[in-house]
């Protein structure tokens, strides 16, 4: 083990609080000793630690899941070391497989570009991007040529690589594996040596790639990085991870009163687990709040804690009241202040075709199953008659809790 790791420093109280601050709402931490080695010394003598965290930009929007580890990375910034976010444009031209059953397909240079400047635009509401080394990985990767590429690849071996559960599950099915693919956590470790990172952040489906930077930096005769692993946030149906893909997510440039009650849909369970990882209330806040609501407390008013938080973290304090305001209104068969408005030709016209036309229910008997499920009314009255037709005029059409349009039938 390199010289540096094993002296040990002074383990005083600041270091104590910075591991605990590392370790909040983590999965993972790789090798413990040896991070709360690097905080002795980096506190002993006045070194900031270098954390990387690496964004391959496949998609420009950002949701709340994605910043469970940029608020880690907050975290360890305001402890005064120097964060690293890191755009992964070379590797992105690769494809990253991990997790996948066969290869993510890779970008242009152009949806790179584009992907990466979206990125940061909305980083800057969770990070401190100015005072970040935000660091692109084609600066060294395309430097290190054919040539250096092969002397990388010569570091590790087939069987190690064949470890990693995506390639040992697709090699068994007899799905394809492309070498190329095997380039992907070979350049993502080569970053670190670039960097010479001290700490790497990531999601759990990324150990592996996370664990090739800290084997290469010792093939390359440097102090080993630490790993962290932060846990994939549950989204709004709390059982799949929060994704796009699955509708269960609050991205973080929707609007106020959307984020607000996206916040408070989710389930009392998933409330607690969404304070440890969204949250910047200190744990004792957190478990006071619990207890309260434990011992009889409304657990609705540690919800609406929870989202009036993450609302103003991405608007602002007005819009949260606002939002709050929109919120109760609707809860009460309240009009929300602005609402759609659409304009429909064709009166009379039957209340399924008015609710699909005016983009309230994606099919006329999807329209029909919400009226029969109660979740339709018409100027604040229930609706529960299928068959009915409205004539020209102007009407408030609502669906559900959230969905509201001012209709006006010509």
């Amino acid at each position: 083990m390199n010289q540096a790791l094993v002296t040990k420093f002074p383990v005083t109280d600041r270091v104590r609080e910075a591991l605990a601050i590392t370790l909040r709402g983590t999965e993972e931490l790789i090798p413990e000793d040896d991070w709360l080695n690097k905080l002795a010394r980096s506190e002993a003598t006045k070194t900031p630690l270098r954390i990387k965290f690496g964004l391959d930009p496949t998609a420009p929007d950002i949701h709340l899941g994605h910043t469970v580890v940029f608020n880690k990375m907050r975290q360890l910034q305001e402890l005064g070391h120097i964060v690293i976010p890191l755009i992964g444009d070379f590797t992105t031209t690769i494809g990253d497989p991990s997790g996948r059953n066969n290869t993510r397909p890779p970008l242009t240079r152009e949806q790179i570009e584009a992907n990466a400047k979206t990125y940061f635009d909305q980083l800057r509401v969770v990070l401190d991007v100015d005072k970040a080394e935000v660091r692109y990985n084609s600066e060294w990767s395309d430097p290190l040529g054919a040539r250096g590429m092969i002397q990388l690849a010569a570091k590790y071996t087939v069987a190690r690589m064949m470890e990693r559960n995506d390639f040992h599950d697709r090699f068994k099915a007899g799905t394809a594996i492309s070498v190329h693919e095997f380039l992907y956590p070979l350049m993502q470790g080569y970053d670190s040596v670039a960097l010479r990172s001290d700490l790497e952040l990531g999601g759990t489906d990324q150990k592996f790639n996370l664990l090739m930077g800290r084997h290469l930096q010792q093939e390359y005769g440097q102090e080993p990085q630490c790993i962290l692993t932060m846990p994939l946030l549950e989204g709004l149906d709390g059982v799949e991870k929060m994704s796009k893909s699955k509708n269960n997510y609050i991205g973080i440039t929707e609007d106020a009163n959307t984020m607000f009650a996206k916040v408070l849909s989710i389930s009392d369970e998933l409330m607690w687990r969404w304070y440890t990882l969204l949250s910047f209330r200190s744990e004792s806040e957190i478990a006071q709040l619990k207890a309260e609501v434990q011992g009889g407390r409304n657990p609705k008013d540690a919800k609406v804690m929870l989202a009036r938080e993450i609302t103003v973290r991405f608007h602002s304090e007005q819009a949260a009241d606002a939002a709050q305001q929109d919120f109760a209104n609707r809860s009460k068969g309240g009009v929300p202040d602005e609402i759609d408005e659409v304009s429909l030709t064709g009166a009379p016209i039957g209340i399924a075709q008015l609710l699909k036309q005016a983009g309230l229910a994606p099919s006329a008997s999807e329209a029909s199953r919400l009226i029969d499920g109660g979740g339709v009314r018409v100027n604040s009255a229930v609706i529960s008659d299928k068959a009915l037709k409205l004539d020209a005029g102007t009407y408030v059409v609502q669906v559900g809790k959230r969905k509201f349009a001012k209709v006006t039938l010509g």
